[in-house]
């Protein structure tokens, strides 16, 4: 993987975003260059409209970031990136129309941007039907050998099963620390030089994935193995970079404190952060208020009790505050102030209140908290201070998820999907500790984009 901006991003989604980022530049000119020829013009020089064309493929590629284009799905199934890149191209096309009559000067003509559309879609299942081979072959995978055969070793194996997965094992080696559960694994008393053994098998990565580590870290092989120019890295790390969360079954505190994550650097970032929550929470809240007074209407009109409701939730440092949320259950959802799980098709959730649920709407008037401050527009979602305090007595590391502000959308909510239980907790609890060790404008905008995805598509709703 290749680590963008303390984010690790696959080597076959690299490939193949620089691949499409040319073809959307070329299938730009290349409507360019039709019109040209219909009206018979003459091509001027590409600098001339480099920023148009910069434009083009800038925000078609980021809707298709958005809509999942790059996820795993699209990658194996033509018929499902097929789907998603018509999706994309026609939010972009509406993104760039909006663009064009706010900046002229970065426009197309109307038939320039049409032939491009055209090109665009042909040029991009063209490369995912000639690229699918190679980015699913083990050309592009990372080769890994794991030290240890355990149970540990074993979590590893069923990761490197999984479809996607970027790397592949080339061996496990048992260091006689328990019971062996990946069969077939060498034992280390038959390598006269394990150093030697690691480069014959091809290995770019050596993981340490021991059962007991206390007086049977190997330094003098981890040590010969590294000056050969092989990486070492331990299994939390691994778990991390591949997995894209913390991993609780592997994580020691001493690995949070030394790894790398968690920089005071990133000061300058929260700034930056703060000014872009300010700027767009402001004229959100304008945009948005005529939806929001509408839909009050309606759940006003269906059922008793207020439009709105507040609810207490726990934010940065632990601090309690209250959020505004349309209400989309019955008034007497909850008995006696006592907080219960949402879950699947929930008998409470009223008819308007399941539309908007599914389309976020209810979440708007949060929007209100990002501007005083309170939240931000992507962070850990708050929660209530009853279930608060019973996660903290029964997840470990789950107060450390309060050292980064809350937010409407984060990392959790886009890639896991809604949960309603003290497992689905801890799941979600290692993607917001990734997020708050690994957190950068650039993971916010991944962010930001792919809930458009969530929503869509109305993953994780109920």
């Amino acid at each position: 993987m290749i680590r963008l901006f303390k984010h690790y991003v696959p080597h076959r989604l690299l490939v193949l975003g620089l691949v499409e980022l040319a073809v959307l530049l070329a299938a730009a000119e290349a409507g360019w260059l039709v019109r040209l020829w219909q009206i018979g013009g003459h091509a001027a020089p590409d600098e001339s409209r480099l920023p148009q064309l910069l434009t083009f493929a800038a925000i078609m590629q980021l809707t298709m970031i958005a809509v999942g284009a790059y996820r795993p799905e699209a990658l194996r199934s033509l018929r499902f990136s097929t789907a998603r890149i018509l999706v994309a191209l026609s939010i972009g096309s509406l993104a760039l129309s909006l663009l064009f009559f706010l900046v002229p000067a970065l426009a197309f003509w109307r038939s320039n941007l049409f032939y491009a559309l055209a090109f665009t879609l042909a040029g991009l299942i063209g490369v995912r039907v000639l690229l699918r081979p190679a980015l699913g072959s083990q050309a592009l995978k990372r080769r890994v050998l794991v030290l240890g055969a355990g149970p540990r070793a074993a979590r590893i194996e069923a990761l490197a099963q999984q479809e996607g997965a970027g790397f592949m094992v080339v061996g496990y080696i048992a260091m006689n620390d328990g019971a062996t559960a990946v069969p077939g694994a060498a034992r280390r008393s038959g390598i006269d030089n394990l150093a030697d053994h690691v480069v014959r098998a091809g290995a770019s990565e050596v993981v340490l994935a021991l059962e007991e580590r206390r007086n049977a870290l190997p330094l003098q092989d981890l040590l010969r193995v590294r000056t050969t120019g092989v990486h070492v890295t331990d299994l939390s790390s691994f778990m991390e970079r591949e997995t894209g969360r913390v991993d609780l079954d592997s994580v020691i505190p001493s690995w949070l404190i030394f790894s790398d994550g968690f920089s005071a650097g990133r000061r300058f970032s929260a700034i930056g952060k703060r000014l872009f929550d300010l700027c767009t929470s402001a004229i959100l809240l304008v945009l948005t208020t005529p939806l929001v007074l509408i839909t009050a209407i309606a759940v006003k009109l269906e059922s008793e009790g207020p439009a709105f409701f507040r609810q207490r939730r726990v934010g940065l440092y632990g601090k309690a505050f209250e959020i505004v949320k349309l209400r989309s259950m019955r008034q007497d959802a909850e008995f006696a102030g006592q907080a219960v799980w949402a879950q699947k098709d929930d008998p409470r959730v009223t008819r308007v209140g399941s539309i908007i649920r599914k389309l976020r709407i209810d979440e708007l008037p949060q929007i209100w908290s990002v501007l005083k401050g309170e939240m931000s527009f992507v962070g850990p979602r708050p929660e209530r201070p009853q279930f608060v305090a019973d996660l903290e007595a029964r997840l470990p590391y789950y107060a450390e998820r309060h050292m980064v502000k809350p937010g409407i959308t984060g990392w959790a909510q886009i890639n896991y999907p809604y949960g309603a239980s003290i497992e689905d907790a801890r799941k979600k609890l290692e993607y917001d500790l990734y997020y708050a060790k690994n957190y950068t404008p650039f993971l916010d905008i991944l962010i930001l984009l792919q809930t458009l995805r969530v929503v869509l598509w109305r993953e994780g709703a109920r």
